[in-house]
């Protein structure tokens, strides 16, 4: 009987293994269809060809995220400056990414709010992005744009900037707190995005889903997210592009 009863054991170990892989399997098409953050980001740096970007954080550098804003800038011949709070947060940025990489970002450590910042890089870059985990992540948005304002309206620059928050959920955040109009996108735990034109005027949106807490680092798919711009409306419509098994994505 004990052998019986072995034979048992083993074919409900089998079962249960067989419906662990099928949920496994599940779960991988999920995410391969979850729409990437980064990509996203970096569709979007690119395209408003953005030749200085740069990215506050609220802890170390989030690996994906600066790797696709360095992809970003390559197709724009532009540059990634990253601001750190710490000379910590500058050592674990640096052990997350490879060599050739780092060689690639101009690193700063300082706090994002401080105006040097703000009236320096901040006030020099057409795209920014800020960590929403910042405490103080809504003011320093409201810098950086009100900075941008000022030189569109006084001729002291382009004023051009894309200001994009992200991590919103994990502040709770819906919009950068003016009360404008916000629309929603499920990008990644959460877009914050604001733009301020050639003669100072100021829109957003809000793009935010909640996909729960992942900590793992997706890899690079094969899709690619394309940013096209109405001429006429000035709409921006943006699109995800995925490639046929076995085919590869270049980046628009």
């Amino acid at each position: 009987m004990i052998w019986i009863d072995a034979i048992k054991i083993t074919i409900v170990y089998l079962v249960l293994m067989s419906h662990f892989d099928i949920c496994i399997s599940i779960l991988q098409d999920q995410r391969t269809k979850e729409p990437n953050v980064a990509e996203f980001i970096s569709a979007l740096a690119a395209g408003n060809n953005a030749r200085k970007i740069v990215v506050a954080c609220a802890g170390a550098a989030n690996a994906d995220i600066v790797v696709a804003l360095i992809a970003a800038a390559n197709q724009t011949r532009g540059q990634v400056v990253c601001v750190l709070r710490g000379i910590e947060e500058l050592i674990i940025s640096k052990k997350m990414l490879e060599p050739s990489e780092i060689h690639q970002i101009q690193f700063v450590v300082g706090e994002s709010n401080d105006n040097t910042l703000i009236n320096g890089h901040f006030g020099e870059a057409d795209f920014v992005l800020v960590d929403c985990n910042l405490k103080n992540h809504q003011d320093i948005v409201r810098k950086i744009v009100n900075n941008h304002e000022e030189n569109a309206r006084t001729g002291g620059g382009s004023g051009v900037v894309v200001v994009v928050g992200y991590n919103a959920f994990s502040r709770g955040s819906s919009r950068f707190g003016d009360g404008r109009k916000t629309q929603f996108l499920p990008i990644g735990e959460g877009l914050l995005v604001t733009r301020v034109n050639d003669n100072g005027s100021y829109n957003q949106k809000t793009m935010k889903k909640n996909n729960g807490h992942h900590h793992h680092h997706d890899h690079v798919r094969k899709s690619n997210w394309v940013m096209k711009v109405d001429k006429c409306t000035g709409e921006e419509h943006v699109f995800r592009v995925r490639a046929p098994r076995g085919e590869a994505i270049i980046g628009a």
